[in-house]
């Protein structure tokens, strides 16, 4: 298994992000309509991020099994679900402005500087295979009707189109569901330290 932590997560311009969550740990407490509310989008979430990082097989093929055969980019709607399953904890007006700041800043700002760049480099390294598979397969929003051939380039073995916990590992999976599994354990933790 690989080593969960992953040292690009340390980054300094990733510090904003961790003072929030600190700030929001300090000061705010989720509820237990919190919890509630948000176990379907963490799981949903990891659910698809798991099942995408154990199919995907960076720069060495155009991975079009499991959740790609429904959409580009699994891990990042993974991401976004999980996003806002932390939001949707915080009931209430500190919810809604999470979700107005997430949301807006992913659909606007991230999510089309990431397509953008990725696409440029698999359209490079496969062509018109790459460029029909956008044409049919949705970015986020899963269609649930399959293409006939849809299957993965560079590796022709059926073996190659399973999930498999080595693709899982190599992707660093279980780091992000050490993350987000370490961030609930304090999350609920805070609901008992809340005052009364």
């Amino acid at each position: 298994m690989r080593n969960p932590i992953r040292l690009k997560n340390l980054n300094v311009r990733f510090l904003p992000f961790y003072v929030a969550g600190v700030g929001l740990l300090a000061f705010f407490s989720p509820s237990p309509l919190g919890f509630a509310l948000s176990v379907p989008f963490f799981l949903v979430g990891l659910g698809l991020r798991s099942w995408g990082a154990g199919h995907l097989v960076k720069n060495d093929a155009l991975i079009m099994t499991g959740p790609y055969a429904y959409l580009r980019h699994p891990l990042y709607a993974g991401t976004i679900l999980i996003a806002t399953g932390f939001a949707v904890l915080f009931v209430g007006w500190l919810g809604l402005a999470l979700v107005a700041g997430i949301w807006p800043w992913f659909a606007f700002r991230y999510f089309p500087r990431k397509e953008s760049s990725e696409g440029a480099r698999l359209e490079a390294l496969y062509g018109y295979e790459f460029a029909s598979y956008r044409e049919a397969v949705p970015a986020l929003w899963p269609r649930w009707g399959r293409r006939k051939a849809l299957g993965s380039t560079g590796h022709d073995s059926d073996e190659n189109r399973q999930w498999t916990l080595h693709r899982y590992s190599e992707n660093n999976e279980l780091g992000t569901l050490i993350a987000v599994i370490g961030a609930l354990c304090l999350l609920w933790f805070r609901v008992g330290w809340a005052p009364a």
